[in-house]
């Protein structure tokens, strides 16, 4: 297939292009022309063609392509640290981007559009988080996630109802990630090269509950929605995350990450204050990707760490 992936060279952009590549698809990674993270693209394939664009200008991205795909992946988005995720103007000018992507692919004739979307659309939770709840976001970045799904599966659902195109739209809600690639200031990279060096780890107070998705295991489930083979259920709405049991104290994956690490360096909690979220805790509910796809996540932490300690040494 023919595919087209913006954010090519983010942590799960790059490792997304990488992975079709290896299954044999050609894909159009859109880039921004300066991007400092190009490195993260380095990848030699006749199969690859690097699309040099902001995403401002994604509305002529047909256009520059100038020929049919059948899938579209939008990862591109400003603004996702924690820093820029209270911003207003950054985070709605993402979804007029985002916009401008979707429709790009229904121009290209795509017949899927996956968004990343985020747990961070669900706001403060306390229980079990399904796909048919009530969101109720508290930071601008989930804000716009949010307002972005409802303006993009409208548009969709109006194209379909003008004859205009049938590209199914795809939300998927992605819960928190780790793996090679990841950012250097994420927890999961912190802990660990500050464990390995024997140093001294600050901590918030780390007693929300937590889920962790090893990289692997999103790009599988990310595949299962899309290349799944009949119609997708008709709200486009399915959560990505770790395993029911993975669930548990933030503390508890901070403290398997020393051990596994040597027990090398200290950590003390209580020194940070909350992101941009607050100390929301991640309780996600994956029953129905799994129930239409039968995905389901196979990499524990503690091996997905082992994954991540083995190539540092």
């Amino acid at each position: 297939m023919k595919i087209v992936v913006t954010g090519a060279t983010s942590f799960l952009g790059a490792a997304l292009v990488k992975w079709l590549l290896d299954k044999g698809h050609f894909v159009y990674g859109i880039v921004r022309p300066n991007s400092a993270n190009r490195s993260a693209l380095a990848v030699q394939s006749e199969n690859l063609e690097v699309v040099p664009m902001d995403l401002e200008e994604l509305n002529r991205l047909a256009k520059e392509i100038g020929n049919e795909c059948q899938l579209f992946f939008h990862f591109g988005w400003d603004g996702s640290g924690s820093m820029n995720r209270s911003k207003q103007q950054i985070q709605q000018k993402n979804v007029e981007d985002s916009l401008k992507a979707l429709t790009a692919a229904r121009d290209l004739g795509c017949r899927r559009f996956l968004f990343s979307g985020s747990q961070a659309e669900y706001g403060q939770c306390r229980e079990l988080m399904k796909e048919e709840q009530e969101c109720r976001p508290v930071s601008q970045y989930g804000i716009a996630k949010r307002e972005f799904y409802q303006k993009a599966w409208e548009l969709c659902r109006r194209w379909k109802q003008e004859g205009v195109s049938e590209m199914e739209y795809v939300h998927a809600r992605i819960f928190s990630v780790y793996g090679p690639g990841d950012h250097s200031w994420s927890l999961v990279n912190s802990c660990l090269e500050t464990f390995l060096a024997g140093g001294h780890m600050e901590l918030g107070a780390c007693t929300q509950l937590w889920n962790y998705l090893y990289l692997d295991d999103l790009l599988k489930g990310l595949a299962a929605l899309m290349f799944y083979p009949g119609k997708l259920d008709k709200d486009g709405i399915y959560n990505l995350a770790g395993a029911p049991d993975q669930t548990r104290p933030l503390r508890q994956y901070v403290e398997e990450m020393h051990q596994l690490c040597g027990r090398g360096g200290d950590f003390a909690y209580g020194k940070l204050p909350p992101n941009a979220e607050g100390p929301a805790n991640l309780i996600p509910d994956i029953s129905k990707i799994q129930n239409k796809t039968g995905w389901k996540p196979e990499i524990s932490f503690k091996e997905g760490i082992s994954r991540m300690l083995s190539e540092r040494s």
